[in-house]
Order: structure tokens, then C-alpha cells, then sequence
């Protein structure tokens, strides 16, 4: 993977207006950046650039290698959750269908950094891997530096608790001041087990506790993932292998919990694509692409159950001055 430098839903006019002292401001990035590296699943070489993007036209993808159409990263353009968020908007009329897959190690970067406007040129139908972390993501905003942008942030704040059951999977968000996580996995894997891991979202608390966490998988599912047209970029380079009671990567771990660290960063960026970030408890068994969007569209679903507000910061806490 190499990282360089290079030479940018709607809401309502609640929040076009300009900010007030004191309110949480959107964000962007100051100036473009540039990766390239290889997708996970496609194995495609792919090079993408993140640019600063205008006030209220959140995250979107631009797919350069299709004329340019634009994939909204939104929960509701996710089009297959198998091993990853896929999202992706339809053919119309000229426009030809276009998707961008495995979004979520981006997505959760982004929340963390607290990044609401950005537009992602890219030129293949998937985000690269890099390390297999949102690490390499971090190191790329970080490099980028961020600017406050004139227009008020939007939360969303949970206003009742929203549950969802799926198989083994059970996820839900309770109404919190913050935006925290509760996750657990539950593996019969002797190198895994139960692991557990409870955090509030902070830029230095994502940066510290989760963001080097890597994707894993499990050596007997190589093959079947390879014949499935997935995992062709997998590596050792880029995810923690598995095989009966041992770890495959020479250097071992980053975490003695590192998968259920992964499986948390996986979350965080699964649900930034609500298009704001949260103030709510997730809470998380066995949580996964799938149940997680799911979760997200129930929530949507009820009018009841949620609102968009605005906030101020003092002392590193937030505190709410307006909904809507």
C-alpha cells in the first residue's frame, strides 16, 4: 500500500444557517489526500483520494472510472452486507449502476476525526485494504489536517430504545448523551472465545483502542471465501488469519482482544453511515454489517424513536442547545 499527498442527505434549513458561538461546527478535510492499495475482496488495485467537500453534502464516493457517478455513503444506498458494506446506486438513464464496497474501515476514521463533508474519488468498486485497520485512514486525515466549516453539526440523538434480533446477532441503541459501544463476540474458537469491549467514541479513544485492530477470518475459509469471488486481496499483510488454536500473522496480535476491537471499529463505521453521528448506547452480541444497517433502518423507521440536534462542547463534554 502506499500513502501520498495530492494536489473535496440533504437537512433541513435548520442546519444551513450559520452556527452560533459555542455549537459544534461540521468538518472537512483542509486540503486533498491520496492512497492506493488493493481490495480485500476483489484484489483489484485501486488508488482513492479524499477531498474537502462544501457544507451539508456528507460523505460520497465518486466512482472516477465510471464517469463520475456519486454513491452517497448513507445507510439506505447499502446494497449487500456479505463480509463488508457494499454500497450502491442503480443504473439511470446515462448513468451506468456503480457501487463502492468495503467502506467500513473509511466510514469508522471518519467518524472518529469527526469528518461530516468529504468527497471520496475512486477508481475501482472498492476502498483498499491497507493494513486491513482504519489506522492507515486515521494517518491520511491526520496528514490532511481538519477545517471547521460555517454551518452547525448535526446529531442524531436516540430518543427510545430500538432492538433487532438476527440469528445469533443481537444489536440495539439506547438513548445516551454520547455516543458509546458495548460489544461482545462470542467465538468456540479457542484463540478468540468471549471477548468484550466497552468505550465512548472520542478521536483519541478510537485512535488508542481500535483503530489499529485488523479484519480477521479463519484459514479453512480461505478457499470457500476465494471461490465466492471474495478475499482475493486477503493477506497476512492486511488480516489476522486463524487456523485451530493459533494466530497465522508472525507478528501475533496487536491486541490480546483484538478481534472484538475489530468488530467494534466494523460498528462504529456501519453506523456513521446514518449520516450524522449518534448520541446513543450500541450495544452489540455477535454484531455484523448485516444487522447492524438493519438496525439503522429500523430506527429510521420510527419517527418516534429519534431527532436531530445540535450541541455545544465544554470540558470535552457535549451538551444539547436546539432540536428539530
Amino acid at each position: 500500500m502506499t500513502v501520498y499527498l495530492n494536489d473535496i442527505h440533504d437537512s433541513a434549513d435548520f442546519f444551513r444557517r450559520a452556527a452560533p458561538l459555542g455549537v459544534v461546527r461540521q468538518r472537512t478535510l483542509a486540503v486533498p489526500m491520496r492512497c492506493s492499495g488493493i481490495g480485500l475482496h476483489s484484489g483489484m488495485p485501486v488508488e482513492m483520494i479524499l477531498r474537502p467537500a462544501p457544507v451539508d453534502s456528507g460523505i460520497r464516493f465518486r466512482r472516477t472510472d465510471l464517469g463520475g457517478v456519486i454513491v452517497p455513503a448513507r445507510h439506505d444506498t447499502i446494497i449487500n452486507t456479505r463480509l463488508c458494506s457494499m454500497l450502491g446506486v442503480p443504473a439511470m438513464g446515462d448513468r451506468p449502476a456503480a457501487s463502492v464496497s468495503t467502506v467500513e474501515h473509511l466510514m469508522a476514521a471518519l467518524a472518529a476525526a469527526g469528518i461530516d463533508n468529504l468527497l471520496v474519488d475512486i477508481d475501482g468498486p472498492e476502498v483498499p485494504v491497507m493494513d486491513g485497520s482504519s489506522r492507515p485512514f486515521l494517518f491520511l486525515i491526520d496528514c490532511a489536517g481538519v477545517t471547521e466549516q460555517a454551518a452547525a453539526r448535526r446529531f442524531i440523538e436516540v430518543l427510545k430504545p430500538v432492538e433487532l434480533e438476527q440469528g445469533a446477532s443481537r444489536v440495539r441503541l439506547v438513548p445516551a448523551d454520547r455516543w458509546i459501544l458495548d460489544v461482545t463476540i462470542d467465538f468456540e474458537n479457542p484463540v478468540i472465545g468471549r471477548e468484550r469491549i466497552e468505550l465512548e467514541l472520542t478521536a483519541n479513544g478510537f485512535a488508542s483502542e481500535l483503530a489499529a485492530a485488523r479484519t480477521f477470518g479463519f484459514a479453512h475459509e480461505v478457499e470457500q471465501m476465494r471461490a465466492a469471488g471474495l478475499g482475493r486481496g486477503g493477506s497476512l499483510d492486511n488480516a489476522v488469519v486463524v487456523d485451530g488454536g493459533a494466530v497465522l500473522n508472525p507478528e501475533g496480535l496487536r491486541f490480546a482482544d483484538e478481534f472484538v476491537r475489530h468488530k467494534a471499529l466494523d460498528a462504529v463505521g456501519d453506523l456513521y453511515l446514518a449520516g450524522a453521528p449518534l448520541l446513543a448506547r450500541f450495544e452489540g452480541l455477535a454484531p455484523g454489517h448485516g444487522v447492524n444497517n438493519a438496525l439503522l433502518h429500523k430506527l429510521f423507521a420510527d419517527p418516534t424513536a429519534w431527532r436531530y440536534t445540535e450541541c455545544v462542547a465544554e470540558a470535552g463534554q457535549l451538551h444539547q442547545v436546539a432540536a428539530a
